[in-house]
């Protein structure tokens, strides 16, 4: 039995949440609260498997109340969000400090735009128990610095263009647990970087606002990819919500192509997709690297780079939020390396050093 804890301001949403969920044989609404305050009272007598949370609350605001969660007692914790350019990006602050997944709620038809998606929220609750959100604490890091805005995101370029693009290049897959992930990974990369291409599985709208908050926070340039855009030392692009990202040979260079399609295993973006071009495309100049995630999405993807002649890699189970992507890409053998979170950094730093120095 999956114990659930609703905590919104809205009485409407804590009782259409609660007559959806109480109809599962699984899942028990162990309490509700209409701001977090009252909430940690009534929660601490009785500690919930997940959290449903809001975000706009008096008193204390949905994302001060996460954090506390996650510094004295980290529980799986999905944002109830409204999916609008403000909602998306506080959810994104959410996600980055714990949260394992947003649900969207309609600002008009709110009762029956929650009993449609009760099927989903469901799924989604049922994953969410599965999850350690502390099972990663990043360490500060010496490469680890706030980005100055004065400066550019890479250095001059030399008369060679070397600094501009790369023969190589480094591609992410995650999804549960990725957010926090990949801050920790992107914030200790040196300008001169290799080219990175990202799928983090995020909903339509949010990528944009998780491109622009790792961009403040890295010194290299990240941003959501569009189509054609060539892939360079010192850019990552992140795969937009909502579509497929495929990386491409053009010339002596690489870009991505950003595509409509139908969702592949589920999503859209997909890891595997993504994957799939880097192994046609890129071959062994390829490092791929899958990270925390649930489900199998990637883990194909990942064994077609290695059969390809790409270096490739898995997050090890300690450091996962979730060990479902990582999990199934070892299991298939798709991963030569099973490596801590806290090692990526250095791996994608001396693959590009590798291919500077031959």
């Amino acid at each position: 039995m999956i114990k659930v804890f609703i905590v919104d301001d809205s009485a409407l949403v804590r009782q259409v949440l609660t007559s959806c969920l109480d109809n599962h044989p699984g899942i028990k609404v162990i309490g509700h609260a209409g701001d977090p305050l009252y909430a940690i009272d009534k929660m601490r007598r009785d500690w919930p498997d997940v959290i449903i949370l809001d975000i706009e609350m008096p008193r204390m605001d949905g994302l001060t109340f996460l954090r506390q969660i996650m510094s004295e007692r980290p529980t799986p914790t999905l944002i109830c969000s409204t999916l609008t350019e403000s909602g998306a990006g506080v959810s994104v602050e959410a996600l980055s400090a714990g949260a394992v997944g947003v649900f969207t709620k309609a600002r008009l038809g709110l009762r029956q735009s929650l009993e449609q998606m009760s099927s989903e929220l469901i799924r989604t609750i049922e994953e969410a128990a599965r999850t350690r959100p502390g099972a990663f604490r990043p360490v500060a890091s010496a490469l680890q610095h706030q980005k100055n805005k004065a400066t550019p995101t890479a250095p001059p370029s030399a008369p060679t263009g070397l600094l501009h693009t790369t023969d190589r290049v480094v591609a992410l897959g995650c999804s549960t647990g990725g957010t926090q992930a990949l801050e920790y990974v992107l914030r200790q990369l040196p300008r001169d970087c290799p080219g990175i291409v990202i799928v983090q599985h995020m909903p339509e709208k949010f990528t944009a606002d998780f491109a622009r908050r790792l961009n403040n926070l890295c010194q290299i340039e990240v941003r959501e990819a569009r189509h054609l855009d060539r892939v360079h030392s010192g850019l990552a692009l992140v795969a937009p919500g909502g579509f497929h990202m495929q990386l491409k040979r053009s010339g002596a260079h690489y870009q991505v192509e950003v595509l409509d399609g139908p969702p592949v295993n589920r999503h859209k973006p997909s890891v595997d997709v993504l994957f799939r071009s880097v192994a046609r495309h890129a071959g062994a100049n390829t490092l791929g690297v899958i990270m925390t995630g649930m489900g199998d999405d990637g883990a194909r993807g990942l064994l077609a780079m290695r059969e390809s002649g790409a270096q490739t890699v898995a997050q090890d189970e300690t450091s996962c939020v979730v060990f479902g992507m990582p999990k199934e890409a070892i299991r298939m053998g798709a991963a030569q390396t099973i490596e801590p979170l806290s090692r990526v950094p250095l791996l994608i730093q001396q693959f590009g050093d590798h291919a500077r120095h031959g």
